[in-house]
């Protein structure tokens, strides 16, 4: 990506003592945890002239570690308890004037109720980008200019560019495979981009790093767009809205309320899927610049100011001449990796925004055949005695399990973990007719089992009643006991992972390693 961590000297020698000040930042700012986009926010703000102090509960070696790295930098880290009881990440440090929370930190935290109290505004890392977009242009200028100074740059005198557009993207599911999409596509159409936000390195880093973008595809949580008031996106999209992460949000109308902020202030598009009316109608309610459209998506023919399939190819009906009569060609669906119903419409969504930006129809189409998805999104693992076995650990949500079983016929369904308050009714009975047996792991896998009794009681069930690792080689014997040839077993587990397992990516690991091990005892 060819950016890299802010240091203190940079920003300080570079931009001036009045810097704080031109951005919109107060002097004393305290940063809530000691993650990756903390540490991003709290080395970029102490750059900036900011006295920062960082708390966060934890207090393990990892803590100390990078506690020990920020106070190089006259960084204070309050972490685990204070010498009065209180735990540091509850308790307003003395004259702070601005938190900025690491995206997880639940909205009623003790310590934002406390902010709220002394009329301190709560941000985001990303609120915090979006507002240093100009210090990045300033920066990169300065950077030159030193360089030329010391004669390692020819191009000194260029005119510095301004501050990259944001191609922004949400969605309950699909955000980082369409994020990586419309990258790949601006990168074919020979633009400078990278993929930012929720994914790879913090976006504090990428805006005020070195390289200098054309524009970022920048894919943004819910979690993201509460802390983020001032993000003005060139052009934004919501994938689909579906009960997620209600634990945080409280309610479905909190949750979509938080996601339909990325269409505030659109300039050009706001796009949004067709087959989901609750993403039309948060555009419906978005505030948005003059002249910006609503562009909708779908897995059918397209209306006038929408993107589609007709026979097989992907057609722009919205941003062509006279768009009442005439399409664009813009691919084939082979050209989309994997070519499953859930991941045409991610690429539909990649290249509304695409064009929106201007991108040419080739780029489109050859962006999208440069696309490679990431590791366990409805990743083929193997074939086994005529059975396909696929592994989507990724679908970590009841809406990203229903569109994974779609794309298969007929499923052995390896599902469970952790439920984040899901319920499963829905995607049994819009699911039961792809279902030829079921496995069930982790805690909460009565959830689904209840689910199934209900609403497909006619399909077999297997309750693995173990939460350890070894419950996946355990699943995956199961499934190939309950396949016939033909048939895909699929690991979707509709549920989050760490009741068995570190993180999704750990899992769909688990049950790669569980699958080779089965076709070695096969071979």
């Amino acid at each position: 990506m060819g950016s890299r961590q802010v240091s203190t000297t940079d920003l300080a020698g570079l931009l001036g003592p009045d810097a704080l000040g031109r951005f919109g930042l107060p002097g004393r700012i305290t940063v809530a945890g000691l993650g990756i986009s903390g540490i991003s926010a709290a080395r970029a703000l102490a750059g900036l002239g900011a006295t920062v102090t960082v708390v966060d509960n934890g207090d393990g070696d990892a803590h100390r570690a990078k506690a020990a790295e920020l106070a190089e930098l006259g960084i204070e880290v309050r972490l685990g308890h204070l010498p009065d009881g209180a735990r540091a990440g509850e308790a307003l440090p003395e004259g702070t004037e601005l938190v900025v929370t690491s995206p997880g930190w639940q909205p009623e935290s003790p310590l934002f109720r406390a902010a709220a109290e002394a009329g301190v505004d709560v941000v985001g890392d990303v609120e915090i980008a979006w507002r240093l977009r100009g210090a990045g242009v300033e920066l990169r200028a300065a950077r030159r200019v030193a360089a030329a100074d010391a004669g390692e740059d020819a191009e000194a005198e260029r005119a510095p560019a301004g501050p990259a557009e944001w191609l922004a993207i949400t969605g309950t599911n699909g955000k980082t495979t369409t994020t990586q999409m419309l990258a790949s596509i601006l990168k074919a159409a020979g633009l400078k981009t990278a993929a930012v936000g929720n994914i790879g390195t913090p976006i504090i880093d990428v805006v005020l790093g070195e390289e200098e973008y054309d524009v970022l595809a920048v894919e943004l949580s819910s979690y993201q767009l509460h802390w983020a008031p001032s993000l003005r996106a060139h052009s934004a999209a919501v994938l689909n809205l579906a009960p997620d992460h209600l634990d945080w949000h409280g309610t479905m109308e909190a949750y979509a309320a938080d996601k339909g902020r990325i269409y505030e202030g659109n300039t050009v598009a706001c796009v949004y899927n067709v087959a989901d009316p609750a993403t039309e109608k948060l555009v419906e309610n978005a505030d948005v610049e003059e002249g910006c459209r609503a562009i909708g998506f779908t897995l059918g023919a397209p209306g006038p100011s929408m993107l589609g399939v007709v026979d097989g190819i992907l057609v722009d009906r919205a941003f062509v001449e006279n768009r009442q009569k005439n399409a664009q060609e813009l691919a084939e669906v082979e050209d989309v990796n994997p070519p499953a119903p859930h991941n045409i419409a991610n690429a539909l969504a990649a290249a509304a925004l695409a064009r929106a930006f201007g991108v040419a129809p080739r780029a489109v189409r050859d962006g999208l055949r440069d696309f490679r998805p990431d590791a366990h999104r409805v990743a083929y693992v193997d074939e086994v005695a005529g059975v396909t076995y696929i592994d989507d650990s990724k679908a970590t949500n009841t809406h990203a399990a229903e569109a994974s079983l779609a794309a298969f016929e007929p499923v052995v369904w390896i599902a469970g973990g952790l439920a984040k308050g899901a319920a499963f009714d829905e995607l049994v009975r819009n699911s039961r007719k792809q279902l030829r047996a079921v496995v069930l792991i982790g805690a909460d896998r009565a959830l689904i089992a209840e689910a199934l009794a209900r609403h497909a009681p006619e399909v077999p069930v297997v309750d693995l009643d173990r939460t350890d690792t070894g419950a996946m080689l355990a699943a995956v014997r199961e499934a190939a006991r309950l396949a016939e040839p033909g048939d895909t077993v699929l690991l979707a587990p509709a549920c989050a992972s760490m009741d068995m397992f570190a993180n999704y990516n750990k899992r769909g690991d688990a049950f790669a390693d569980a699958v080779r091990e089965l076709a070695a005892e096969g071979a």
